[in-house]
C-alpha cells in the first residue's frame, strides 16, 4: 500500500503560506494521528488528501482513493443520508435495473455491488441509525447522528485508507467506546485529527504539522508530551545559557574597549615624552583607533549572533509554552446548597422527556456530570438550572447563585462585537484601557487581532477570549457549568481550558463525553469525587 506525501504546499487566497514543502509516508495498516496547534492547517491538509481541496504544489501517491470522515458544520445539511454516503448514485441504479432498465450505463455504475442496498442497512443499525431513512435530509440530524453516519460509510465502502477530522465530536460514550473498538480492529490504514485524547493514545506514531515541516513523534499521544516536556526544559535550559552568554560577552567587550582605551592614552604621553612628530602621533593615534574600531566589530558581531540565537530559542518558547490562567474561586463555604430539583421533568408536545422525574441537589465546592446518550436531553437540564427553560413537572431551585455556562458554542461570545468590544462588555473591575490590552496579549490575542470580529474567531480563539472575559470580572462563579466545551477545540487550546478549569476550586457541574478530559479538571481538587445525574429518555 502507497501512502507518500512529498513537498506539499498550501497557500491561502489571500496568499499568505499556511504550510509549505511538508512531507510524510504512512506503512500499511499504521494507525496514524495527525495534530498541530489551531490554525495550522490539519483540516485543510486532509481535505487536499481527501482530494476535497487543491494544494500549491508538490505530490501526493496513493493506491487508492481515501475514504474521508469529515467535520461537520451544516455544510452537508442539504444532502441526503444516501447522498454523504455516495451511495445514492448505486442505489438508483440498482433500483432500475430491478425495475428493468438493463443499460449498460446502469450496469456501469453498479459495478457488480448488488449487496449495496443491505450493506448501508446493516452499516447504520450498527451505528444505532436503523430508523432513519437514505431519502431523509442530513440536515434534520442532531450532530452525533451526521457523525454516525460517515462513520457508517466504512462498514459501506470498506476502505484502504481512512482520514478522520475531530471523529470524536458530538459522540456520546457509548458510541465513542463503538469508535474507540473500530480503530483497535480495522486494518486499514488511518490518519486522525483528534483533541480526544483516549482516542489519541490509540494511535501510533504521532505527526505534529507545523508550518514548514511535519514533525514525527514515534509514539501515542502520551508518548509525544513526554517529548514535548524533554524539549521545553531543553529549550529553558538553552534560553538560561543564551543569556549568561549574551551577559558575559557583553562585559568582555566593555573591558577590552576600556582597556584598548587605556592603552591609547599610555602610548600618546610616552609618544610625547619622545618628542615624536606631529605626523607621527597621528599615524600612532590612527592605528590605535583603528584597532579599536576593529575590536569593537569583533565584539559587536559576536553579540549579536548570540541576540539572534537567543530570539530564536525564545520565540520556540512561546509556540510551546503553556498558558497558565486563574478563574478564582468563589467565596461561599462548602456545603451550601446552590441546586434543588424535586420530581423535575420537562415535557415537549406534552410528552416527558425523561423517563424517571429527577431528584438531586448541587452544593458547592461539589463537582457534578451529566451523563446521557445524545438526545437525552442534557442541554435541556443546564437550561432548566439556569432559568432558560420552566419545569413542566416538579420544581428546581436555584439559591441567588452567581453562574457562568460555557458551552460547545460559547454563546457568550457574541458575534457582532469586535474581540476588543466583547472583553470591555466583562469589564466589571474597571480596568483601564491600557490594562485591558495588556489582558488580552497575556490570553494570545496580538494588536491586529483587537478589531477581529468575534463572528471569524476559531473555537480555541472564542474559548481564550471567553477565559479572557472571565479574568475581566469582579467575582468568581459560584457554579460553573460547562457544556461540551471541548468539541471544537485543538490540543493546545484543550491544555489551556483544562488548566483553567483546574485551578478553579468552586463548584462544577460538566457535560462531557470525553472521560480523559472529565478526570483531568478534577484531578488537582482536594476530593476527586465525582457525583452523576444520569438522564434516561422516556420512550
Amino acid at each position: 500500500m502507497s501512502f507518500v506525501i512529498k513537498e506539499l504546499s498550501y497557500i491561502l487566497p489571500n496568499r499568505e503560506i499556511l504550510f509549505q514543502h511538508i512531507s510524510f509516508s504512512l506503512k500499511s495498516k499504521q494507525k496514524v494521528s495527525l495534530i498541530g496547534n489551531n490554525g495550522s492547517g490539519k483540516s485543510t491538509l486532509l481535505k487536499i488528501v481527501s482530494g476535497k481541496f487543491p494544494f500549491s504544489e508538490g505530490e501526493m501517491i496513493f493506491d487508492e482513493k481515501p475514504y474521508y470522515i469529515p467535520q461537520h458544520f451544516g455544510q452537508y445539511n442539504h444532502l441526503t443520508i444516501a447522498q454523504a454516503l455516495e451511495i445514492e448514485h448505486k442505489r438508483i441504479a440498482l433500483k432500475n435495473i430491478l425495475e428493468g432498465d438493463a443499460s449498460v450505463e446502469n450496469f456501469n455504475i453498479l459495478n457488480d455491488d448488488w449487496s449495496i442496498n443491505e450493506r448501508a442497512v446493516s452499516a447504520l443499525k450498527d451505528w444505532n441509525l436503523e430508523h432513519f431513512s437514505f431519502d431523509q435530509s442530513m440536515g434534520t440530524l442532531s450532530g452525533g447522528e451526521k457523525t454516525k453516519v460517515f462513520l457508517a460509510g466504512i462498514s459501506v465502502h470498506s476502505p484502504k485508507i481512512i482520514l478522520m477530522d475531530e471523529p470524536t465530536n458530538h459522540l456520546d460514550s457509548e458510541s465513542r467506546s463503538r469508535l474507540y473498538q473500530l480503530i483497535e480492529k480495522t486494518t486499514s490504514t488511518l490518519l486522525i485529527v483528534s483533541h480526544d485524547r483516549t482516542l489519541l493514545n490509540l494511535l501510533s506514531p504521532t505527526l505534529e504539522l507545523q508550518k514548514d515541516r511535519i514533525e514525527l513523534y514515534g509514539g501515542n499521544y502520551d508518548f509525544y508530551i513526554s517529548e514535548k516536556e524533554k524539549k521545553i526544559n531543553a529549550i529553558q535550559n538553552q534560553l538560561a545559557e543564551n543569556e549568561k552568554e549574551l551577559k558575559k560577552a557583553k562585559k568582555i567587550a566593555i573591558e577590552t574597549i576600556e582597556r584598548q582605551n587605556k592603552h591609547s592614552v599610555r602610548g600618546e604621553k610616552l609618544s610625547a615624552k619622545k618628542g615624536l612628530s606631529r605626523i607621527s602621533m597621528g599615524n600612532l593615534q590612527r592605528k590605535s583607533e583603528s584597532s579599536t574600531a576593529k575590536l569593537k566589530d569583533i565584539h559587536h558581531s559576536k553579540i549579536e549572533h548570540i541576540s539572534e540565537s537567543l530570539s530564536d530559542i525564545k520565540e520556540k518558547a512561546a509556540q510551546i509554552r503553556k498558558l497558565k490562567l486563574d478563574i478564582g474561586n468563589t467565596g461561599l463555604h462548602e456545603g451550601k446548597i446552590l441546586v434543588e430539583a424535586k420530581e423535575l421533568n420537562f415535557a415537549y408536545n406534552k410528552n416527558y422527556l425523561w423517563k424517571n422525574h429527577l431528584n438531586f441537589q448541587i452544593r458547592s465546592g461539589e463537582v457534578f456530570v451529566v451523563q446521557g446518550r445524545n438526545g437525552s436531553g442534557k442541554t435541556t437540564l443546564i437550561n432548566l438550572i439556569t432559568g432558560n427553560l420552566n419545569a413542566s413537572q416538579g420544581m428546581i431551585k436555584t439559591n441567588d447563585l452567581n453562574f457562568i455556562a460555557i458551552d460547545q458554542d460559547y454563546s457568550m461570545i457574541k458575534n457582532q462585537y469586535s474581540v476588543l468590544e466583547q472583553i470591555s462588555k466583562y469589564n466589571s473591575r474597571k480596568l483601564l484601557d491600557h490594562e485591558i490590552k495588556i489582558l488580552l496579549n497575556r490570553f494570545l490575542f496580538s494588536y491586529d487581532t483587537w478589531n477581529k470580529p468575534c463572528q471569524s474567531l476559531s473555537g480555541g480563539e472564542k474559548m481564550r477570549l471567553l477565559l479572557c472575559c472571565l479574568q475581566a470580572e469582579n467575582k468568581a462563579p459560584d457554579l460553573l457549568i460547562l457544556d461540551e466545551p471541548t468539541n471544537n477545540l485543538d490540543i493546545q487550546s484543550m491544555e489551556i481550558l483544562t488548566s483553567a478549569i483546574q485551578s478553579y476550586q468552586g463548584t462544577l457541574l460538566l457535560i462531557s463525553h470525553d472521560k480523559y478530559f472529565v478526570q483531568e479538571v478534577v484531578c488537582k481538587r482536594i476530593t476527586s469525587e465525582i457525583n452523576y445525574i444520569n438522564l434516561s429518555r422516556a420512550e
